[in-house]
């Protein structure tokens, strides 16, 4: 995500991470930390982690470069009318990742990295690699 930061800089922007970790600079006072969930009861804490997020900073866009988290905030952002960009993890070549195959039906659009994805996304658009 970070890659894209020269795209989204100039615009008010938050990031929401699953993992307490050390912050850059730029990310101090601007950074969400939810429950990390693996497909478990956790997930529905995270929809309400993310309603609590959303309702407060009203974004008018959600990006995400293809973490799970992104599933529960694509869902509340649907109700409040918040468009989502979901690309498609680098690490994803050949085969989609889960969070991919779920996101290709929430993301208002839909971004694939590499060309091999394509008969798995065929109607979203390759974007190329991010990094």
């Amino acid at each position: 995500m970070r890659v894209l930061m020269p795209v989204y800089s100039k615009y008010d922007h938050f990031y929401v991470l699953n993992n307490r970790r050390i912050l850059p600079n730029d990310m101090r006072g601007k950074t969400y930390f939810i429950r990390h969930s693996e497909r478990d009861w956790l997930c529905f804490v995270n929809l309400w982690e993310a309603w609590k997020i959303l309702r407060k900073e009203r974004p008018s866009l959600i990006l995400s470069t293809g973490a799970g988290p992104v599933v529960p905030f694509a869902l509340i952002a649907k109700s409040l009318g918040v468009p989502t960009i979901f690309i498609e993890t680098f690490t994803r070549v050949s085969k989609p990742s889960l969070t991919g195959r779920i996101m290709y039906y929430l993301a208002d659009r839909f971004i694939y990295q590499w060309k091999e994805l394509e008969t798995s996304f065929p109607k979203a658009v390759y974007g190329g690699t991010v990094v």
